[in-house]
């Protein structure tokens, strides 16, 4: 049974090394190995816990997916959405976004970003009704797509 629950300090580690394994793909895409997902520490992830919420879903005891959110005046900062590998493009990653909405109703505006080039995450963001408003370089290799969305309610 899945299940979406705020992650917990004690959380950390799993939740690294799920990042680490979900983010091949994208150091993959990019032929960069030393993308931000890939170079963070435990140390790094646990500091997280005092600037963000960070949802997880775990199935059978297992984180199989998490987010991070940091809310700003009325609007959330989205980050490190991750889904294990072996179950990518099974709706994971949207539950994962919409939980935010729900859980953040003051929230007036959601804004992320991810790689140009991570057609399927720009993909599910843009099903999700986001939409790109600006780019920026990170490496030579890398250039994101910052991306947002505006409550319609």
């Amino acid at each position: 049974m899945e299940e979406i629950t705020h992650a917990q300090i004690e959380d950390a580690q799993e939740i690294l090394e799920l990042q680490k394994l979900a983010y091949q793909s994208e150091a993959t895409i990019y032929n960069d190995w030393f993308i931000p997902p890939l170079t963070e520490t435990l140390e790094e992830v646990k500091e997280e816990f005092s600037k963000s919420t960070i949802l997880k879903l775990a199935a059978d005891g297992k984180i199989i997916g998490s987010v991070r959110i940091v809310v700003k005046d009325d609007y959330c900062e989205i980050g490190r959405l991750i889904v294990h590998p072996d179950i990518q493009g099974k709706g994971i990653g949207k539950k994962l976004m919409l939980t935010i909405e729900k859980e953040f109703p003051m929230a007036k505006r959601f804004e992320l970003f991810t790689g140009s080039k991570s057609e399927r995450n720009i993909y599910l963001y843009e099903k999700l009704g986001y939409k790109i408003f600006a780019r920026k370089p990170l490496s030579e290799f890398v250039e994101l797509v910052f991306m947002e969305k505006y409550r319609q309610d």
